[in-house]
């Protein structure tokens, strides 16, 4: 299977999924990567971002990232264009993270990315945005099948410039790295490294079907002391 296909098969669990893969319960050696230390490393994201069309569900893809801050008289060599080539350049599809390297004040209403900037990104293959600040447009952009995660809505905005592209950056307590695969839904976003997909890929649905199967059998439990045993992994016993 490519990685397009890859991408295509993990979108259909959801984030909390592919976490319990990657790292959160490392015990399990079977069905968990134990790629990061669940609680120390910063490999998801925390509740200050929030997905801004639920109903969309899931999206996944290479990480491409740009730091957006006041203009800079000294400092004019970087542009949308480099954010728009970023794009162009990395694999597809794409998840794009701006960084909003903003005074407090300004961020908070900073509306950075509306209608005409999104459907550039779509041009190019990027199927979400990521980022540490408002946007705006939603009413154009939920027509587009494109997802955000944002910390809220602002009408407006005032000049800002790229003071970088593909540099690591951490948006809502998560770190990435430019080419991490980032998936991401209505529960938050957690990225990994692009070389563990295939395995990713496989131990979610190894893993649905697992919690499937518990699920179901707790549902018939009568007793706390019956689904104690099947969530530990025990036979229940007579129901």
């Amino acid at each position: 299977m490519d990685n397009k296909s890859l991408i295509k098969s993990i979108e259909k669990h959801n984030t909390p999924t592919i976490t319990n893969v990657v790292a959160t319960y490392p015990g399990d050696n079977e069905l968990c990567l134990g790629l990061y230390n669940p609680w120390e490393s910063n490999w998801y994201t925390d509740e200050t971002v929030k997905c801004v069309f639920p109903e969309l569900g899931p999206r996944a893809g290479y990480a491409v990232t740009c730091v957006y801050g006041m203009p800079d008289p000294s400092f004019t060599r970087l542009s949308l264009v480099n954010v728009l080539k970023a794009i162009e350049e990395s694999p597809k599809p794409v998840i794009l993270v701006i960084k909003q390297d903003l005074p407090e004040r300004i961020r908070k209403k900073n509306g950075l990315a509306g209608g005409k900037m999104t459907t550039a990104f779509k041009t190019l293959g990027c199927v979400g945005v990521i980022s540490d600040g408002p946007s705006r447009d939603l009413d154009e952009i939920r027509e587009m099948d494109f997802q955000y995660m944002l910390t809220g809505t602002s009408a407006g905005h005032g000049e800002f410039a790229v003071y970088a592209v593909n540099v690591p950056v951490t948006i809502g307590s998560m770190d990435v790295t430019p080419g991490e695969i980032i998936h991401m839904d209505e529960h938050g976003a957690v990225k990994f490294p692009a070389d563990k997909l295939s395995q990713v890929a496989d131990l979610s649905e190894k893993l649905a079907v697992e919690e499937n199967h518990v699920e179901t059998a707790i549902a018939k439990c009568k007793t706390a002391e019956q689904i104690a045993r099947v969530m530990a992994h025990l036979d229940p016993g007579d129901y």
